[in-house]
């Protein structure tokens, strides 16, 4: 098989290094890709987001599946194009993908399911912010109801901040979207969807704050880790059977059945799991330490869910332990980042079995020289016996790491989680 991915980033370094464990994977293509992808895959130049393009790569590099790693070329229709084209492909239509590119809609095919979610209001005229926010708080959860890769979220007490965030949103043409607060840790669970047939994969935990005790402003995640030791298993089937598969069914309901990676991210509060929001593609960072606990043939998975045929493989199999993921972000990062900043020390041992450094937004100079060139820069992931020894090395490796301005969270995976006590 002979495999096209699209996208540039860490997400798309550990999707390249899967496939490429698949003993019936002959090529892996990447384009863009970057110089971390470069080492393991053939790089290809392409604009991610024209279906023309990438369909016409496909054609020309022989693939037999393409898999799109970000979420804007799948809500610009991409994945359609190709499909079109009859070469498989792993992520969704542009109108199954509206199920991340506008929360208005996941929040209807949510009600029509029958999901748990917060609360919403949907605001798009200024003169209606300041009455609207009365009827929430005292956290205020403000959101772009679009795009806004992870940062268009306020999760805020102070209502002045909420509303500023707001009316910043609205006056860029924004609709907002107003939630009320979920109380409970987070949870992703990223599901393999086909039509109707949902397959989980390992559930993990996103830290999407900027600092450490989640300080700081949203950021597109600062790291995450795998599996859950906290999660009850009884939880876990809760939210595939009546979260995902009555969501999965109400998209092929209103013929927009979904083909690809449906991400379901939840609070796990006193009235059991309810929806924070639904993504169209592979969580990144969560997607790096999920797939690097993968014992099963990555693209046999895939290359059966873009046919049609995902009930009819073999459910992924996982090895023993746990892996986190710890994002190395560049100064000023989730704000205008620098960039063009000399990165030292991500080569030696970046696949060592026990930790891999994946690059997220790094370019080469005309001297070769590894630099920064974007707001999270590498991804480090440590695989250990257990989450202890996973962090130690993921962290022992990231100090062996450097780029001047940098930061990281050091409580990645640290903190002790306490699930509420359910209401009976």
């Amino acid at each position: 098989m002979r495999v096209l991915v699209i996208g540039s980033g860490a997400r798309e370094h550990a999707l390249v290094l899967a496939l490429r464990r698949d003993p019936s994977v002959t090529a892996v293509i990447a384009a863009p890709g970057n110089p971390g992808i470069g080492q393991q895959a053939e790089l290809r130049l392409v604009d991610p987001c024209s279906a023309e393009d990438v369909t016409a790569l496909a054609r020309e590099v022989a693939a037999d599946l393409v898999v799109i790693g970000p979420e804007v070329p799948l809500v610009l229709g991409v994945a359609d194009a190709v499909r079109a084209a009859g070469i498989p492909v792993f992520g969704p239509s542009a109108d199954a993908a509206r199920i991340e590119g506008s929360k208005a809609f996941a929040k209807d095919v949510m009600a029509a399911a029958g999901v748990r979610t917060a609360h919403s209001e949907i605001v798009d005229n200024p003169a209606d912010l300041d009455a609207a926010l009365d009827r929430f708080g005292p956290t205020w959860v403000v959101k772009d109801d679009g795009l806004a890769a992870g940062k268009g979220v306020v999760v805020t007490a102070d209502r002045r901040a909420a509303r500023d965030h707001g009316a910043e949103l609205l006056e860029q043409g924004h609709p907002v979207l107003l939630e009320s607060f979920l109380d409970g840790p987070e949870v992703s669970l990223l599901c393999l969807v086909d039509g109707e047939t949902v397959v989980p994969l390992l559930p993990a935990q996103d830290h999407k704050r900027v600092g450490d005790g989640d300080a700081g402003p949203n950021t597109g995640g600062m790291g995450a880790y795998t599996p859950l030791p906290w999660l009850p298993a009884e939880t876990l089937i809760e939210i595939v059977d009546d979260v995902v598969k009555p969501v999965a069914a109400e998209l092929v309901r209103r013929g927009s059945g979904f083909s690809g990676l449906l991400y379901a991210g939840l609070a796990i509060g006193t009235n059991g799991p309810a929806v924070v929001e639904f993504n169209c593609r592979f969580g990144d960072p969560e997607t790096q330490a999920v797939l690097a606990l993968l014992d099963s043939p990555f693209a046999e998975l895939l290359h059966a869910t873009a046919t049609g045929r995902l009930a009819e493989v073999e459910p992924p199999r996982w090895k023993d332990g746990s892996a986190i993921t710890v994002v190395l972000a560049a100064e000023n990062y989730p704000a205008r980042p620098r960039t063009g900043d000399v990165i030292t020390g991500a080569e030696e041992g970046a696949l060592d079995g026990d930790t891999l450094v994946l690059h997220a937004g790094t370019a080469l100079r005309e001297d070769k020289a590894l630099v920064s060139a974007g707001g999270r820069v590498l991804n480090v992931v440590g695989i250990g016996e257990d989450l202890a020894e996973a962090r130690e090395r993921a962290y022992a490796r990231l100090a062996k790491i450097k780029l001047p301005g940098s930061h990281f969270r050091t409580d990645i995976g640290a903190t002790e989680v306490v699930v509420p006590e359910r209401k009976r």
